[in-house]
C-alpha cells in the first residue's frame, strides 16, 4: 500500500485530469511522500518533499519524481527534444502525407530510470489520482491500483546486425514534462536501480535539504553511445470519442537473418479513455507499409494477449511492441475496436506514424 500524505493545497493538482481545477491557485507549499512500511501495523516513512513543478524551466539530470499517470517513483537521467503530432488539429487523413502537411510542436520528454522497487506495482489496474480535493488529506493510494501498464518499460534494441537476439534494459521510460511531479528526497535509500550509482552520484546529502545527484560522466558517454536507439524524435496522438491513443516510435537497428536484413523498430503506445463511460479494447486492426512496396495487413483480438477496460478510474494502458521491415522507412497506421457497456462497438483511429532508420538500403 503506497500512502501520499498531502500537507497544503497543490498548485497544479495531482494529475493531468485535475490541473485545470487548481489553475487559479496562486500558491504552493510543500507536499510529504511517504510509504507504509512492510511491519504489521500502518507506519509512515517520509521519503519526500515534493517542489513546486516548473512550467518554463527543464529537469536536470538527478531530478526525482513521481509520475503523475502511472504512479511510480522516477529519477531524471537527461532530456529529449520531441516533435508531437497531433492529429485533433489536423484535416489531412493521408497516412502518408500527413506529416508534410502539419506543424508539430516541440516538447521535452525525459529519459528516466524507474525505481525497482515499484515495478511489481506498475502492472495491474488504477485510481485516478483525484476528482475533487480538501486539503489538508491524506491520499491512500495501492500500488497496484495505478494505472494499467503491462510491465515496467524496458528498453528494446538490437546489439549487431548478425545477432538474432533482441536486449532490452529494464526500467527505462520516457516521460514527459507535465507528467513530472518533482519532489527532493529525503530518504537515506532514495532510489534502487542497477543502473543509478553507475549513472548519478550524490552531489548533496543533507538532513534538511535532502539528498541531490548529479550525472557522472559514464552517462554521458552511454547516451553517446546509444544515441541511436534511444532517441525520442516524434510523438503520435490522437482522440476518437473521448479515447485517446498516443504512439512513440524508437528505431531498435539492423538484424540480418539467413542473409536478408531486417530493419526493427519499437513503439510504445497508450490508450487512454477521457470519457465517462467504461470502454473495453476488444481488436487491433493494423496497415504495416514499407517503402519498398509492400502493405502488410494485420488484425488480431486485444493487444498483446490482454483487452484491457478502460473506466472512469482505470483510463489508461500503455503497452510496448516491434515491428520489422525489410526496407530501412515505413509507416504505420490502424484502429483499435472498442466495446462500450452496452455491447455496442466503435472504432478508435491509431494515428499514423513513420518508421525511419536514418539509414540507406
Amino acid at each position: 500500500m503506497q500512502l501520499v500524505r498531502v500537507s497544503y493545497p497543490l498548485l497544479n493538482g495531482l494529475c493531468p485530469r485535475c490541473l485545470k481545477k487548481w489553475q487559479n491557485r496562486r500558491s504552493f507549499h510543500s507536499l510529504t511522500l511517504a510509504l507504509q512500511s512492510q511491519s504489521a501495523l500502518p507506519k509512515l516513512v517520509e521519503v519526500g518533499r515534493f517542489e513546486n513543478p516548473k512550467s518554463q524551466e527543464h529537469y536536470q539530470p538527478g531530478q526525482f519524481f513521481l509520475h503523475s499517470v502511472f504512479g511510480y517513483r522516477g529519477v531524471v537521467l537527461f532530456q529529449w527534444l520531441a516533435t508531437v503530432y497531433d492529429r485533433d488539429t489536423l484535416e489531412d487523413s493521408n497516412p502518408v502525407t500527413y506529416k508534410e502537411n502539419m506543424k508539430g510542436e516541440t516538447k521535452p520528454y525525459y529519459q528516466a530510470l524507474v525505481d525497482s522497487r515499484d515495478f511489481p506495482y506498475i502492472v495491474g489496474g488504477a485510481t485516478k489520482w483525484c476528482d475533487s480535493m480538501t486539503y489538508p488529506l491524506i491520499l491512500s493510494l495501492s500500488l497496484s491500483c495505478f494505472m494499467k501498464r503491462t510491465s515496467p518499460d524496458a528498453i528494446a534494441f538490437v546489439a549487431d546486425r548478425k545477432d538474432a537476439s533482441l536486449y532490452s534494459i529494464p526500467g527505462l521510460d520516457y516521460v514527459s514534462h507535465e507528467e513530472t511531479l518533482p519532489y527532493t528526497a529525503t530518504d537515506q535509500d532514495p532510489f534502487r536501480h542497477e543502473l543509478f550509482g553507475q549513472f548519478l552520484s550524490v552531489a548533496r546529502k543533507n538532513k534538511n535539504k535532502g539528498v541531490a545527484y548529479i550525472p557522472r560522466e559514464m552517462l554521458m558517454v552511454w547516451r553517446e553511445k546509444n544515441h541511436r536507439w534511444l532517441e525520442l524524435t516524434d510523438v503520435h496522438r490522437q482522440t476518437t470519442q473521448g479515447v485517446r491513443v498516443t504512439v512513440m516510435p524508437f528505431y531498435m537497428g539492423q538484424r540480418e537473418i539467413q542473409q536478408v536484413l531486417t530493419y526493427w523498430w519499437r513503439y510504445s503506445i497508450r490508450v487512454e479513455n477521457f470519457g465517462t463511460e467504461r470502454v473495453q479494447l476488444r481488436e487491433r486492426h493494423w496497415n504495416i507499409y514499407g517503402l519498398s512496396g509492400t502493405l502488410e495487413t494485420t488484425k488480431g483480438r486485444g493487444v498483446i494477449g490482454q483487452e484491457p477496460i478502460l473506466s472512469s478510474t482505470h483510463p489508461a494502458f500503455q503497452y510496448s511492441s516491434h515491428v520489422c521491415l525489410q526496407s530501412p522507412s515505413g509507416h504505420m497506421w490502424g484502429t483499435y475496436t472498442m466495446e462500450r457497456q452496452d455491447g455496442k462497438t466503435f472504432s478508435v483511429v491509431i494515428p499514423p506514424f513513420t518508421l525511419e532508420s536514418h539509414e540507406e538500403s
